[in-house]
């Protein structure tokens, strides 16, 4: 994981207590996953700090357990709008981002219904095809903005089928070759006709 200052470490932790206190009751991360919570969670979603300016405004699709949301919220400052329909992950996310004293509106709603402003930036993790994402992100980007994806390695698969469909810019901005992960970065996005 990278280094953060001491702040941050001491937020980071409040959300890795309340997060498994959380997890005993609604399943945030898989069981199996909370020995490598720092690592695997934590340490993935923070590789997309770098990104993202202080205080920027960031919509969060699918925001689940809280990644890569509440650790930008934490790392950037930065004011987070997360879209998570399970009602559940929704009053564990309010309560985190109090915690942890992240800027943040939860929205309980599906994405396609969540209605809320465009940002300068859309992030989700784990959560659909790069395809789907871009449905589902391009109502929510401003113009020059720009869309953060943590993907796994079938990403090339995945940008193939994506180019039927959309226009797009694309850059690979952080590359794991031991897990097969990247970052990648979407901007003009456009339907194909």
């Amino acid at each position: 994981m990278k280094a953060v200052s001491r702040e941050t470490r001491e937020r980071l932790e409040i959300f890795a207590a309340l997060l498994e206190k959380w997890n005993a009751r609604i399943n945030l991360v898989s069981p199996r996953d909370m020995p490598h919570l720092w690592e695997r969670h934590i340490g993935d979603s923070l590789r997309l700090v770098p990104f993202i300016p202080r205080g920027a405004r960031v919509i969060d699709l699918g925001s689940g357990g809280g990644f890569p949301a509440l650790m930008i919220g934490i790392a950037c400052d930065a004011e987070m709008v997360m879209v998570e329909s399970d009602q559940r992950k929704c009053a564990f996310l309010r309560e985190a981002a109090r915690a942890c004293g992240v800027r943040a509106q939860v929205v309980p709603k599906r994405i396609e219904q969540a209605g809320v402003p465009p940002a300068a930036f859309v992030t989700a993790r784990a959560l659909a095809s790069l395809p789907q994402l871009l449905e589902w992100s391009a109502p929510f980007l401003l113009p020059e903005g720009k869309a953060l994806f943590l993907k796994g390695k079938n990403l090339s698969d995945e940008l193939t089928e994506t180019e039927r469909c959309w226009h797009m810019q694309h850059r690979i901005l952080d590359n794991r070759a031991a897990s097969g992960g990247a970052i990648i970065e979407i901007s003009d996005i456009k339907r194909v006709e």
